[in-house]
């Protein structure tokens, strides 16, 4: 079926600034899942897969063992998530997940980022709509009929599945995210997921040509750059 999701292992930050801003944005986001979830990894498969990806993104242990030790104490940072919807260059759905301490300054950073790219922050639901909020886990192997089996004895609703290149990629709602995991680990031991997060994934893809292009790199780097901004979501396909 070949869907189109963003894996967010991304290039390596080249520079310490951006590396700060990586390492920054990993320990927020581990500290309100540790928050909400609990600190123990093991009662906590969000947060889990959180650290495992950290740290495949060579984020350094301390940063991670700092945001824990945070999230166990009293009072801390009172994060909240955000999301904001809008049409970028070409007119693409984006989506931006966000978490602030400060939903007003937040709004105002992200609607500057759209209006320099000359894109359009739209109002809540006027993009989700066309996304699916999926749970995906890929890991390396061939055995499909054996992956759905598993799922469906554990009652997870599977979108799809897909075997490509030795590699299975589980598509699910991500209310049974937690559900999944736990019904592939159970089914095959410990995995080492190369995939392992919920996405907001487009149903359709929005070609993104010409000048357009290096307007949409813009938005995104913008974006990228705020502080509170964790992931960006979109359908442009770049010519």
């Amino acid at each position: 079926m070949g869907r189109a999701f963003q894996n967010r292992k991304e290039s390596m930050a080249k520079t310490a600034a951006a590396k700060t801003k990586v390492y920054s944005k990993y320990g927020r986001e581990i500290y309100v899942c540790a928050k909400q979830g609990g600190v123990d990894p093991n009662g906590n498969l969000a947060l889990r897969g959180l650290i495992d990806r950290a740290k495949k993104d060579q984020v350094p242990s301390h940063v991670i063992d700092k945001a824990l030790d945070k999230a166990s104490g009293v009072g801390g940072e009172d994060y909240s998530p955000a999301r904001y919807e809008g049409f970028g260059p070409g007119n693409c759905m984006v989506i931006v997940e966000c978490l602030t301490d400060n939903p007003n300054r937040t709004f105002g950073d992200v609607r500057a980022c759209f209006n320099k790219a000359k894109s359009k922050l739209g109002t809540p639901g006027s993009v989700s709509h066309m996304f699916d909020h999926c749970a995906i886990l890929a890991f390396a192997g061939e055995d499909e009929e054996a992956t759905l089996e598993a799922l469906m004895e554990a009652d997870v609703d599977v979108t799809d599945i897909e075997n490509e290149d030795g590699r299975i990629t589980v598509f699910a709602p991500h209310t049974d995210y937690a559900k999944a995991k736990l019904a592939l680990i159970d089914a095959f031991g410990e995995l080492d997921f190369e995939v392992d997060e919920i996405q907001f994934v487009p149903q359709t893809t929005t070609p993104v040509e010409g000048d357009d292009v290096a307007m949409f790199d813009k938005l995104l780097d913008s974006l990228n750059e705020l502080d509170d901004v964790q992931n960006v979501y979109h359908s442009a396909e770049l010519d």
